[in-house]
């Protein structure tokens, strides 16, 4: 049930940990809670990992927003949204757990700086409040793409890029010095998609005409004042007009939160397989190195089929939720995991994050139900190979390959020479054979013609809202949603335990020490004959 908050304003200095409470007030009754940073789905499975990354998850907000929910003392929760750098999609699944805090207590989302993500992720609160200063960078979507072809010849590089079919762009921008129509064409539907589930939260949200919020993105509101005449917000106030003398910040209550009840024996659970990062084979491993092709976290098949063996193995688990955030990557490693998948007995949900395409596409097709962000990036139904090409470049700096062969091509993948004719007709084959593989898995998983999937394939990128209605995912929804199918699937209540599942015995080792032994900087395209991969320059902001 929903309380009304204390009135009157107040002095930052009444929240502080050291004050007292009113006479008569012997538990706070508001608090404060920090929002910030990237806010991944999932914190590290190792705790010592999580405590020395100290990154607060939405896994991790989600547990606090439980506990609030249930503190019978407790009027209302004040959101502090910091330097918050989450992408939309998890400011989507953000503003979902703030509306289920919200049927609990009243909630007030305090925003000094506004974008289109901060904004989304702070409507789920009943308010939203801005000071008078407040910066806003409310504008259109879009999404820009560097291509570097003209740099690369300068060099003497040429790029090799062969690929199935017109709108698989992942090598595009290394090949080409410019857009071409078909990633033109998708990039403008992706971002029109995208434009309108952002519309439709925020009409909901602040009760408005989806016209009249559309209109905020070519304004160019500027200051709270207008954005109180828009009804972007509910209130314009300083922090401390907000903050009563019962107020204190989440730090300061954690012992009064309801402990964890003594759990009975349940009658099952749930494992979660999250896969995040472009799918390799081996094991999982990670780059901190913000390099295109060869940065960011990796996901291992190895590591990835074990944790869905093990989930499969484990008697009390019911059915396994796999979590993907993943553009996909070598075809092989995908294979190897959308088997595991599709030979698992017990149900299998699939949720997507913030894109699950190409091959973060196909190793959930056989899942028994898929969701995904109004926001997510998923289809990509398509297969690209290729090579950098040295050759001019070796001629300008004196260097001299030498090659001796025999039976067939051994060095086919050699950057000091383009492909041969016959080299090319070979890879052609090869990558029809993975396209043809790629759309039957597609057909047989989610119940579409060979013909039906061609047509929505050909390395097209879907927004969620189309993919729904291609037939290409179930619903649209988040890890909440998918835990609840999950547990109806398996016939469990919803108040069911989860578990992270990952391959046993993994060592002594810290999570992050492992991670970081098995760094890797060989870029795809040279240890993969053929890749279901996503454009890695596309991002829409």
């Amino acid at each position: 049930m929903t309380t009304t908050a204390p009135t009157g304003p107040a002095s930052t200095g009444a929240a502080s940990t050291g004050s007292r409470l009113p006479n008569g007030v012997t538990r706070p009754t508001w608090v404060i809670l920090d929002i910030g940073g990237p806010l991944p789905a999932r914190a590290p499975s190792n705790p010592i990992a999580a405590l020395l990354g100290r990154t607060e998850s939405l896994e991790s907000l989600s547990a606090k927003f439980e506990k609030l929910s249930k503190a019978d003392w407790l009027h209302g929760v004040l959101l502090r949204f910091g330097n918050f750098e989450a992408g939309i999609s998890e400011a989507h699944a953000l503003r979902g757990m703030l509306r289920r805090l919200s049927m609990h207590k009243r909630t007030v989302s305090y925003v000094p700086s506004m974008n289109k993500a901060t904004l989304l992720a702070a409507s789920g609160a009943q308010e939203v409040v801005a000071p008078e200063s407040a910066e806003f960078m409310l504008h259109g979507f879009g999404a820009e793409i560097t291509y570097l072809g003209a740099f690369l010849k300068k060099q003497g590089i040429d790029f090799e890029n062969l690929r199935i079919g017109e709108f698989k762009s992942a090598l595009t921008r290394f090949s080409q010095d410019h857009m071409d129509d078909a990633q033109r064409l998708q990039t403008n539907e992706l971002l029109r998609s995208v434009e309108d589930a952002w519309v439709a939260d925020l009409a909901e949200a602040r009760d408005l005409n989806p016209e009249a919020v559309r209109a905020w993105l070519t304004e160019g509101v500027s200051s709270a004042r207008r954005a109180l005449e828009l009804g972007i917000l509910s209130k314009v106030a300083y922090e401390d007009e907000l903050i009563g003398p019962a107020t204190r910040p989440l730090s300061a209550v954690l012992d009064l939160l309801m402990p964890a009840r003594p759990s009975k024996k349940a009658a099952g659970r749930i494992a979660l397989v999250p896969l995040i990062g472009n799918i390799v084979t081996g094991k999982s491993r990670n780059n901190p190195l913000p390099i295109p092709l060869l940065g960011g976290q990796m996901a291992g098949s190895d590591t990835v089929v074990a944790a869905l063996r093990r989930a499969k193995a484990d008697r009390a688990t019911k059915a396994i939720l796999l979590y993907v955030d993943s553009g996909g990557g070598s075809a092989l490693a995908s294979d190897l995991i959308w088997r595991e998948v599709q030979t698992c007995e017990k149900p299998v949900v699939a949720v997507m994050g913030s894109v699950a395409a190409s091959g973060g596409y196909y190793v959930l097709t056989h899942a028994a139900h898929v969701i995904a962000s109004p926001y997510t990036i998923t289809g990509s139904i398509g297969v690209v190979t290729g090579k950098p090409v040295f050759t001019e470049f070796n001629q300008r700096q004196g260097f001299t390959p030498q090659r001796v062969e025999r039976g067939g091509s051994p060095l086919i993948y050699s950057s000091n020479q383009p492909f041969t004719d016959s080299e090319r007709r070979e890879i052609e084959r090869s990558i029809a054979e993975v396209y043809d593989r790629f759309v039957s898995r597609v057909a047989g998983g989610r119940k579409l013609s060979t013909e039906q999937v061609d047509s929505l394939g050909r390395g097209r990128v879907w927004s969620a809202a189309d993919a729904l209605k291609a037939g290409l995912i179930d619903e649209l929804g988040d890890l909440h949603t998918g835990f609840q199918r999950a547990c109806e699937l398996a016939g469990l209540s919803y108040d069911a335990p989860m578990w992270t599942a990952a391959p046993q015995g993994r060592g002594p080792l810290p999570e992050f020490v492992q991670q970081a032994a098995a760094v890797s900087f060989k870029p795809p395209f040279l240890t993969d004959q053929a890749l279901l991969w996503l454009e890695t320059g596309l991002k829409v902001e």
